[in-house]
Formats: C-alpha cells, structure tokens, sequence
C-alpha cells in the first residue's frame, strides 16, 4: 500500500498548495467570494462539474447501481438534468445579476425584507450539505488507513477548511479543476472499464443478474419522481451552485460552460451505475450497497491504480465539501450577520462606516469572509462528528431547500405579479410544513417535500394576489439587472496581483 498512500498524501500537499496560491490573488471581496467573476469556459465547466459531483455521486451512486442496476444512475442524472436546465434556462440571468448570494437577489427582485429568513434557510441547506460531504471523509480514510472515524473527519476536514479559509473561491476553483482530473481519470478511465472486464463485461453480467437490474426504470417511478424534484430542482437554487455561476466572466460562458458540465455529469452517473452493476457480479452478498466502491477499488485494482482512485473519491467529497463551506459562510455573513448588524446599528443611530478608502473596505470584508469561513468550518467538522446518517441529513438539507425556497426564486424569476409578502409567506410556510412532516411521516419519506412545495406554492399565489404589486421601481431596476445594464457595485474592480 506504500504506492497508494503516497499518492493520497502527494494529492493532499497539493491540495494545500493550490490553497496557499490561491491567497495571493483573493485580495478582494470579488476575487474572494466569486473568483473575481472571470473563469473562462474550460475552467468554469471543470469547477462546476466538480461541485455538484460529490461522494454521494460518487460512492452513493456506485451502491444505487449494486442495488438497482443501470436504473441506478437516476439520482445523478438529475443532477445533471438540473445543471442543464439552469445552464440553458437561467444561468445567463443570474450571472447578470452581479450578486454575491441567492438572499441579494431576493431582495434585488422584492424590494428587500427578504433577506434573513430566506438567508437562514440557506444557511441550513448549506451547512447540512458540507456536513454530509465531510461525513464521507471517514469512509475514504477508514479504506486507506484504517483510521477512527473521528480522526478521519476532523484530518480530511481541516485540509479543506485550510484551502478554502486561506483563498476562497479562487482557492476552491483551482482545486477542483484539479479535482475534475482526478475524477476523470479515476472513475471514468480507470474503474469503470476495469470493473466491467473483473465482472467478464455486459454479456456475463447480463446472465448472472436478474434482468431488472437493466431495466432503466427499474428503480420505480416514485423514486425517480422524488430524485427529479429533490435534485432537479434543487439545482436550480443552491447557493453552492448559485455562487460558481456568479464565477463566469460572461453570459456565454454561464450557459455553454454549464451545458458541457450538465452533459459530463449524465456520463458520470452511467458510469456509477455500471460500477455498482459490475460490483453485484463480483460481490453479490455485500452488508452495505454504500461498501460496493470501497470494495471493488480495495480488491481489484493493482497498486498505484488503486490510489489514483481513491483520491478521485476524495478529490469528489472534498469539491463538494469546499463549495458548500464557502456558500454556508457567505450566506452566515452576507446575508444574516451584517444584516442583523446593520439593523442593531440602526436601532442605535449609528452609522455603518466601513472605512474611508474601498481598498481598506476590501480588505476587511475578506478578513471578515475568511473569518466566516474558518467558524463555519470547525462548525461542520463537529455536526459531521456527532450525526452518523449521511442520507438523513443530505434529506434534511435538500427538503428545506426546495419546500422552502424554490417557489420564491423561481416565481422571482418568472412572474412579476409576485411580492414580498408571498415570497416571506412562501418561505416560511413551506419550510414550516418541511420541518413538520418530516417529523410526522420521518424524514426518509417523500411527503414532505411533496406536500411543503404544494403548500409553500399556495402560500406564496394566494398572498401575492392578496397583496399590493411590488413596486414598479423596483421591477424597473430589476429589469435593468438582469438586462446586465445596472453598474458595477462598488469595489468590484478591484486588479488582481500577478
């Protein structure tokens, strides 16, 4: 195993490094939070791919294909259904909004007063996500090293925590595209024809398995109804995927760079399906389906090999654990901590005087950003030690995204008759009803999503219309937003070091 750990501790170090380079370009607010919004094409699609394709795409992908077959592949192929529709459908808007989290563009649409409660549901979708991602740690490590699963938690999360407290974005941006590498080559050059050739290819595990398992609904139509509307939607958003739309230095490159990323995570879900597949073949009597990847790669891949895939599924976890720290401390500080700041100084009478000079400005908002960071990490690094059920809380994390938020930004986006008082109603009904049903039904089962979206949707038409319309100031200038005919916000320019 000499090889192998060489290999995991080489692509650490590197993870680190890229962390302590991507310091030197993150001197502003801009370049911390969103990579200075200028990620061409190449570099955006890499990112975002590498983003939305976590350890439960990779791992937890690989054990729904040991369980189902090829029909495993729907949960990461919703996930690519929902990259590609905002991609197609969305992308270039938000990119024009200029905004740094989804809370700003509530307000943005609204007129405000929407921010904090939407911006705490957020926080608890995000935080959520970056725990289960973290979570995932303690599988990789316990293959490698079998090392306690506190100690692999609290190691894999300090080094993504570290990159991502000394960079930012910019930070996360080069270590997923590194990341995106390793995936490639390890999931889908490496494991995947090497799996089908173990499991004596399509036509011997077509004989040894039951033909449902090559059945492409053969999961259940609930169930793939549940992964489109869960994830699907979901994607449409998410502040962790919000945020490196926010990254694309053009409109082109929002829409284009996400399609090809929409695109590669389809082939990546078949790809799991396949390894899972090919898994029951070699495997058929595994305790857990979740142990299928860790397996397949510990028995059947030759030294050296074996470590390049293994850091692919830690390059997965840690790309989706680093967007998702670095969405949970924007939304913590942008959107609930200065607000709640600047009204307790209001109370006051006091004035919010951030400095005299905006590079002074700059420099102490990315303090107070890296600052969030680091709070927000050792705070996911605890939740994840003492929660054991990733499916639980990935569950959790998504109901109250999507009954809680998805009607009010999408009914932002869509229909102008929509005020703040519906988007306020929508968001607190339809998360209320989340948290409620989950408690009633369990929080595995698929009626409270189902019911929180009917009933934050009901909430959010009947107090629209019940409602003055916004005001046509505010549609005016958000019109001229999204148009991309606003100016800059203020500081935003600001030349990044060479």
């Amino acid at each position: 195993m000499a090889v192998d750990y060489t290999v995991i501790v080489v692509y650490l170090a590197g993870m680190l490094a890229m962390g302590w380079w991507g310091m030197r370009r993150a001197r502003s607010k801009s370049e911390f939070l969103v990579a200075g919004r200028r990620l061409g094409p190449a570099m955006y699609s890499g990112t975002m791919a590498a983003i939305v394709l976590g350890g439960a795409s990779t791992i937890g992908g690989v054990g729904l294909g040991y369980q189902y077959g090829l029909s495993g592949a729907w949960m990461v192929f919703a996930i690519g259904l929902g990259l590609l529709a905002l991609s197609v459908f969305f992308s270039a808007r938000i990119a024009r909004l200029k905004v740094y989290t989804v809370s700003e563009m509530l307000d943005l649409r609204y007129g405000g007063r929407a921010g904090v409660i939407s911006g705490v549901v957020m926080w608890a979708y995000t935080l959520m996500l970056a725990t289960t991602s973290t979570i995932a740690y303690a599988t990789i490590f316990d293959v490698l090293f079998d090392m306690n699963r506190t100690l692999a938690i609290v190691l894999g999360g300090s080094i993504v925590v570290a990159y991502s407290t000394l960079g930012g974005m910019w930070s996360i941006t080069l270590t997923d595209m590194v990341q995106f590498v390793v995936k490639t080559i390890g999931v889908l050059l490496l494991l995947l024809p090497i799996a089908v050739v173990k499991a004596g290819g399509f036509g011997e595990m077509r004989a040894k398995l039951p033909t449902g398992y090559f059945d492409p609904l053969g999961i259940g139509g609930e169930t793939i109804f549940t992964y489109v509307l869960i994830y699907t939607f979901g994607m449409l958003i998410g502040q962790d995927i919000w945020q490196r739309v926010f990254t694309a230095r053009s409109d082109t490159t929002a829409r284009w760079g996400g399609t090809v990323a929409g695109t590669y995570c389809l082939a990546y879900a078949l790809a799991g399906a396949v390894i899972g597949t090919a898994a029951k073949v070699l495997y058929p009597n595994l305790a857990n389906a979740d142990d299928a990847f860790a397996t397949i790669v510990k028995d059947e891949l030759p030294i050296g090999v074996r470590g390049l895939v293994l850091a692919a599924a830690l390059a997965a976890v840690m790309s989706t654990s680093s967007g998702a720290l670095i969405a949970c401390a924007t939304v913590a500080n942008n959107d609930i901590w200065s607000r709640l700041r600047g009204a307790v100084r209001g109370a006051r009478g006091e004035r919010d005087d951030q400095g005299e000079a905006g590079e002074q400005v700059e420099r102490d908002e990315v303090r107070g950003n890296r600052v969030f960071i680091l709070v927000m990490g050792v705070a996911v690094i605890g939740t994840a030690i003492a929660l054991n059920n990733v499916v639980e809380a990935l569950t959790v994390a998504y109901n109250l995204l999507v009954g809680g938020l998805l009607v009010p930004i999408l009914g932002g986006l869509l229909w102008k008759r929509g005020t703040v008082q519906g988007a306020l109603a929508s968001v607190i009904v339809g998360g209320l009803a989340v948290v409620g049903l989950m408690a009633s039904y369990g929080i595995l089962a698929n009626q409270p999503v189902y019911y929180g979206l009917l009933s934050s949707l009901a909430a959010y038409l009947v107090v629209s219309l019940a409602t003055p319309a916004t005001d046509a100031a505010v549609l005016a200038a958000w019109r001229e937003r999204l148009a991309g005919r606003a100016p800059e916000p203020a500081y935003e320019s600001v030349p990044t070091p060479q």
